[in-house]
């Protein structure tokens, strides 16, 4: 799945380059370069892939860990520190909020219920829903978390995560059977994956539970990985309504993308 991140392989930014606060820039894209690296790493790597001197890495390094943004290792390494789970959750929540609209259209158009879920960690975690107007409808608790290899999101936000990270994630978290219908073996579910590239959006057949079924889509370019869908009971949500769903929620995950997009440029002041 593309996603946007920071570009780590681009030499340093130009100073200032946004009429911004030069330290400021580089603080974040440090901050950054980190969570693209697994969130531990060494200065002369920082130094490595930002290109600015040790020096000045030193010392906004130093900044980040007083102001308790950072953490250093025992190792010497520095780690991304525990006030950015703060400053994450509130940023989630926002995001499912910004989402909202865009979900409602889609209750609107497919009749079904739409959740928008972002991959945290090893899970899955919901963030935004809006239920369908039917009497019979699926419901998922925002925050609630989920592991990826049973879910139509999981599939759409795996889909173009490099198989080896994708074995791994599932060696550390398991594929417990939510139904007989789960894929339980790394293989299958990289099979799975291969599926929703070509097709271009992930389904869920009844494998977190029986008798619903979900279609996802990633959201493209997103500030973090995320996905949208729409559940609803198997009755409805048929291979005939897929053919007239699927392009819907592709449509809406690109308007969704180019109002994340404009939102994080009216941002910049």
């Amino acid at each position: 799945m593309p996603t946007s991140s920071a570009s780590t392989t681009d030499a340093a930014k130009p100073a200032a380059a946004s009429g911004g606060v030069q330290s400021l820039e580089r603080a974040f894209d440090l901050l950054e370069r980190m969570a693209d690296a697994g969130g531990e790493v060494g200065l002369s790597e920082l130094s490595a892939s930002s290109g600015l001197p040790l020096p000045t890495i030193h010392r906004l390094m130093r900044t980040l860990v007083a102001c308790g943004y950072v953490r250093q290792q025992p190792n010497r390494r520095y780690a991304l520190g525990p006030r950015l789970i703060r400053l994450g959750e509130s940023a989630s929540r926002l995001l499912g909020t910004w989402a909202r609209p865009y979900l409602a259209r889609l209750v609107e158009e497919t009749g079904e219920t739409a959740n928008m879920a972002l991959l945290d960690g090893d899970e899955i975690v919901y963030v935004a829903q809006v239920p369908s107007k039917h009497s019979m409808r699926m419901f998922t608790e925002v925050g609630r978390r989920v592991l990826p290899h049973s879910t139509g999101v999981g599939k759409a936000l795996l889909a173009y995560t490099p198989a080896d990270e994708v074995r791994a994630l599932l060696s550390r978290t398991g594929m417990p059977a939510a139904t007989e219908k789960t894929i339980t073996t790394p293989e299958g579910f990289l099979d799975a994956l291969a599926v929703v590239r070509d097709a271009g959006y992930a389904v869920d057949d009844n494998e977190q539970e029986i008798g619903v079924r979900c279609l996802a889509v990633s959201v493209p370019n997103s500030p973090t990985a995320a996905a949208i869908s729409i559940s609803g009971p198997a009755g409805r949500v048929t291979e005939a309504a897929t053919e007239k769903i699927v392009p819907i929620l592709q449509e809406v995950a690109q308007e969704l993308s180019t109002a994340l997009a404009n939102t994080a440029g009216n941002g910049t002041a």
